[in-house]
């Protein structure tokens, strides 16, 4: 048994040679992620090599406690300091009783992967995901292919916070040869494109590039790899397809191409960003709705979930109507969206940060950034004549606000949002109106969703991981209803004196 872990040492010390640290606050809603890099007054360490291998006891003994198969597949991401952080871990978890299976570079889903094609309960990835060096992580999971909940999430912190983990004789290692092989020959069975799509891949130097032009090119595209060579310091922009930098990149290097698209992938390869061959960013949640028109036509009846932050277009759009396809509308997060999946059988789930969740005969459940990218591609390969930016500009048009996120106190923000809740409920009961309509719609699966009869809706959240509200409003009729309707949001908003000032605001 480790020793408990403390949140005040400081690096540079003897303590910190000696005694293991972890910050309470690294464990969120649905993965652990802390600040490793070299500390400053500003930012000081969250975590130390003996805090990650009291991480990896926790675990382990949360697995035993689970009544799962102590087997667990362990990656990690191309950072310069991720192998000894997945080292430490593993200690942990042999001290834990824990059979750990090493698959090596990796990234996220070729470590889900690897819990199916190793027969492992557990995963364990190394990851700091998008986020800028001197993050670090872990995505988990011990049913495949779920990664963990609040649920899991809150019963390992109290494991390793309060020192429960139990020692257990009989942990293993175990270095695994061929899993990215096995992997990407997993990705690209059955695949074949009928004409050589010219595609830029865009991979900032992460560890996508390990993976991407390889996948891409047995698949029939004409790839033309942009920063796929690896380099753990990210000398041109950090990998995230939602960040600018990057899409400027992608939208620089498809127009100098002539490609007729650019793909994106972020640090660890589970999402993918789109840049069609005009040069314009399509948000992820619009390119959800084009991949929903294109396998709802493959697929009569078919369910698909979004995230409540996702275009009303889902409930809308006319062909995705007369295809028959249903689109339930569930909790922002990937492990949320990842479940509900699960649990209604559906065939792919898509959330607006990129994440998307191929269900078969496509994919596992989980997200996979390559999955996505071959299913776009597989998309403009059954529209011959049509560019992406045909597919894009055939979408109804809307009009919506990016995501506003004014501050709210994580003491105060559930409780906020439960008032806002109910006020929208009264409203929606007595018949009130906004913009001369009535409250069709209330949605309370993750703050609440309000929609009028022409479309127009919004949505206020509380924010998972940081102080904050999440404010996001669409109306399919009229930039001016979607201004109304953030109107509304701010005058019920101003009721409450938690709330503060906007990032951003319309």
């Amino acid at each position: 048994m480790t020793r408990t872990p403390r949140s005040d040492i400081s690096a540079n010390t003897l303590d910190f040679e000696t005694l293991p640290l972890v910050k309470p606050t690294g464990f969120r809603e649905y993965d652990a992620r802390w600040w490793f890099g070299l500390p400053d007054a500003e930012k000081p360490s969250e975590l130390n090599l003996y805090g990650v291998q009291a991480l990896g006891e926790g675990l382990g003994t949360l697995m035993h406690e689970r009544g799962v198969d102590p087997n667990i597949a362990v990656g990690h991401d191309f950072r310069h300091y991720s192998l000894s952080i997945k080292m430490a871990l593993t200690v942990g978890l042999m001290n834990a009783g824990i059979h750990v299976h090493d698959i090596g570079l990796a990234l996220s889903p070729m470590a889900y992967f690897a819990q199916f094609h190793l027969n492992c309960a557990g995963v364990a990835m190394v990851t700091a995901s998008h986020n800028s060096n001197g993050w670090t992580g872990v995505k988990m999971g011990i049913q495949a292919p779920l990664t963990f909940g609040p649920d899991e999430m809150a019963r390992l912190k109290d494991i390793v916070l309060n020192n429960e983990s139990i020692a257990r004789l009989g942990g293993s290692y175990k270095y695994i040869e061929g899993v990215r092989d096995a992997y990407i020959a997993d990705l690209v069975k059955d695949v074949k494109l009928s004409r050589p799509i010219r595609v830029v891949a865009a991979c900032g130097n992460g560890t996508a590039g390990a993976f991407a032009e390889e996948v891409l090119t047995r698949i029939g595209a004409n790839v033309i790899p942009v920063e796929c060579d690896l380099d753990w310091s990210f000398p041109n922009y950090n990998p995230n397809p939602e960040a600018l930098e990057m899409l400027h990149a992608m939208r620089d290097s498809c127009l100098e191409n002539e490609a007729e698209l650019a793909l994106g992938f972020d640090g660890d390869g589970d999402r993918c960003g789109v840049v069609d061959n005009t040069g314009e960013e399509i948000f992820a949640d619009k390119v959800g709705v084009m991949l929903a028109r294109d396998l709802s036509a493959i697929h009569k009846d078919a369910q698909f979930v979004v995230d409540v932050k996702s275009t009303g277009l889902y409930h809308t759009d006319p062909v995705l109507k007369a295809n028959g396809a249903k689109t339930d509308y569930y909790k922002t997060g990937h492990s949320y969206i990842k479940r509900r999946v699960h649990d209604l059988n559906a065939l792919v789930g898509f959330e607006k940060s990129g994440h998307y969740f191929f269900n078969a005969p496509m994919g596992r459940g989980y997200d996979d950034g390559l999955v996505s990218a071959i299913a776009i591609l597989q998309m403009l390969d059954r529209n011959p004549g049509k560019t992406l930016a045909d597919l894009r500009e055939a979408l109804p048009k809307t009009w919506g606000s990016p995501s506003m996120s004014p501050f709210c106190a994580d003491e105060d923000k559930y409780g906020v949002v439960e008032r806002l809740i109910a006020k929208v409920q009264a409203d929606a009961a007595a018949g009130e109106t906004i913009l001369g309509q009535k409250i069709i719609d209330v949605n309370t699966v993750n703050g609440v969703r309000l929609t009028l009869e022409d479309g127009t809706w919004g949505l206020m959240r509380a924010s998972s991981n940081t102080p904050n509200l999440v404010i996001v409003v669409e109306s399919p009729t009229s930039e001016a209803n979607m201004i109304g309707m953030f109107r509304d949001i701010e005058r019920r908003l101003a009721e409450h004196p938690e709330i503060g000032e906007f990032d951003q605001k319309i």
